[in-house]
């Protein structure tokens, strides 16, 4: 194991970590030995997690416990609004089966420099399952004990029963034309009977996954019939962003174009990457990515989720001139950081070098990553530093709840995925 210099590291990439009193997002990782929380859709992880309801859909949950030991992990289920706050219902009036079911699937490392035990399972299992369609928050825990938290997932479980036909337009006004992209959709209720769908509908919209962007309250334009049409002129707008930034550290000795240079030690690895810099002034260029998320792979071994090795990943990035952002905070950001802005994960600018610094304990992947500006007088007023263009490619997930006049809970009756890019494009602009 490492030393004891590296415990801070520790600290910084467990994402993640935050204490019970700052606990506001369903996304949280309280025990500074988890790693590399994962949950989504059954082979696939560059998905959100949802599941139809009474199907047989899955979700899978991967995540290492640093410790290296066997501990008694379990886990529940909180059924939520479409805010996420708690649902006024007891958990007997969702979950069918037993309320609480331990992990007894994990296996340790072998042959990882970095000691580790890996978990997993797939949900529902027999033991425990949904019965009710909405927003859930899956808590991991130990002893049987709740408030023992070790993490937090979203989850999410569908039950159709609309119709969503959506598209990404280009704005008309003048100062988000080339810099901002709409969504306009329509929602066809079909058989729902919604008294009054202006109320009753609640629709959210997510732009690659971020809940931290996530548009909510959106107001129908039109109700014609059974469609509701949501295509204001001055809603539905979002920064377009650019392609994300990506890191490959599948090998650590196979260094990618984005490594400077490696530290190879006895039991541990130091990874130091190449400078960023802003990419505002830069022409647009498309190429692929994977839209903020992230991929556990390793090219040597068999399964990375117990065979790939954690390093130390060092990122630095320049502003222009090598002068501190004013009155902005700095953050390395993606699936990599748990879409987080907590003060653990914020970057640090050093004056001697000209550059904000930060590192992480990561696992061999393929990572996507950006940097955002967080203004220090408006916590929620977040900007890409590498600058807005129309064109770029983005994935929108747009979520539809309904809850009647007598409903104690919103239920999830639709879902649509959608590229803001249909014409495949080539290379650049």
């Amino acid at each position: 194991m490492k030393s004891l210099k590296y415990i801070p590291v520790l600290l910084v990439v467990s994402l993640f970590i935050s204490n019970f009193s700052e606990a506001q997002s369903p996304d949280s990782i309280y025990l500074k030995s988890i790693a590399t929380v994962r949950l989504y859709n059954g082979g696939n992880q560059l998905t959100m997690p949802i599941i139809k309801l009474n199907s047989g859909d899955q979700v899978e949950l991967q995540f290492d416990d640093l410790d290296a030991d066997v501990k008694n992990y379990y886990y529940t289920y909180q059924l939520c609004n479409s805010d996420w706050t708690p649902a006024n219902l007891g958990q007997f009036d969702y979950i069918k089966g037993f309320s609480q079911s331990r992990i007894t699937n994990y296996r340790f490392s072998s042959i990882a420099l970095t000691r580790y035990t890996h978990y997993q399972l797939r949900l529902p299992d027999r033991n425990s399952y949904l019965t009710r369609s909405g927003n859930y928050i899956l808590k991991v825990y130990l002893d049987g004990d709740t408030s023992k938290l070790a993490f937090t997932k979203r989850l999410m479980v569908l039950e159709n029963k609309v119709i969503i036909a959506a598209k990404v337009t280009q704005p008309f006004a003048p100062q988000y034309f080339r810099t901002h992209q709409k969504i306009q959709f329509t929602v066809d209720l079909k058989s729902l009977n919604a008294i009054d769908a202006s109320r009753q509908l609640k629709v959210v919209v997510l732009q690659n996954n971020r809940w931290d962007i996530a548009m909510k309250n959106l107001a129908p334009a039109f109700v014609r019939g059974n469609n509701v049409e949501y295509n204001s002129e001055n809603s539905g707008i979002f920064p377009a962003g650019k392609e994300w930034r990506w890191l490959d550290i599948r090998d650590f000795h196979l260094q990618s174009d984005r490594v400077l240079t490696a530290d190879y030690k006895k039991n541990y690895t130091d990874i130091f990457l190449r400078p960023d810099g802003p990419l505002s002034a830069q022409r647009y260029v498309y190429y692929r990515d994977n839209n903020g998320m992230s991929i556990i792979e390793a090219i040597r071994g068999l399964n990375p989720f117990w065979e790939a090795d954690y390093a130390t990943v060092y990122f630095s990035f320049v502003p222009p001139n090598g002068v501190a952002y004013t009155n902005q905070d700095v953050y390395l950001f993606g699936q990599l950081t748990n879409y987080n802005f907590t003060d653990s994960l914020k970057m640090v600018f050093n004056p001697n070098k000209g550059k904000y610094e930060t590192h992480l304990l990561m696992k061999q992947g393929y990572y996507d990553y950006t940097y955002v500006a967080v203004d220090k007088s408006a916590p929620f007023s977040h900007s890409e530093l590498d600058g807005n263009y129309y064109e770029t490619e983005n994935l929108y997930t747009v979520l539809v709840y309904y809850k009647s006049f007598i409903g104690r809970a919103d239920e999830l009756i639709g879902v649509a995925t959608f590229n803001s890019r249909a014409d495949q494009p080539g290379l650049s602009f």
